[in-house]
């Protein structure tokens, strides 16, 4: 009842630059227009680091939802993780490596995610909630390789 999604995007940006983006939280939030997301509580603004959460508010199938995220491991400028600590999913985990190329940086994002409800869930997992994330991680990443 757990899926994994993994995305490469590939930069011209330098490694530092796009990891400074990518833990950014006006960034993240100029790059969710779509769902409206904003930051509530926690860091709501500049860059987040290791061991802080943002709680966001945003809307996603109509439906308004609250999530707190803790930025949980970050060896700087090529790894970090953040993890739900509260909110819709049973578990959501998101790595975000940078990996220097002769072009720029190579951006790998490793989710893990649990649907809560159990075969509903996993039912739902299956039907849009992966490539619902598809495409919203691959929309913040071109908007942040801009």
């Amino acid at each position: 009842m757990t899926f994994r999604l993994v995305l490469r995007t590939v930069s011209s940006l330098g490694v530092q630059e796009l990891f400074d983006r990518s833990l950014s939280i006006d960034e993240h939030t100029a790059s969710m227009a779509e769902s409206a997301e904003t930051a509530i509580a926690g860091v709501r603004q500049g860059q987040i680091g290791w061991g802080e959460s943002v709680t966001w508010r945003a809307r996603h199938f109509g439906v308004w939802f609250t999530m707190t995220s803790k930025i949980t491991e970050l060896e700087a400028p090529w790894r970090f993780v953040d993890e739900q600590q509260r909110g819709p999913f049973k578990r959501f985990r998101h790595e975000h490596r940078f990996t220097e190329t002769a072009e720029g940086t190579l951006m790998t994002d490793a989710l893990v995610v649990t649907a809560p409800l159990g075969p509903l869930g996993w039912l739902a997992e299956r039907i849009f909630l992966e490539r619902y994330l598809h495409r919203l991680v691959t929309g913040r990443n071109e908007f942040l390789t801009r």
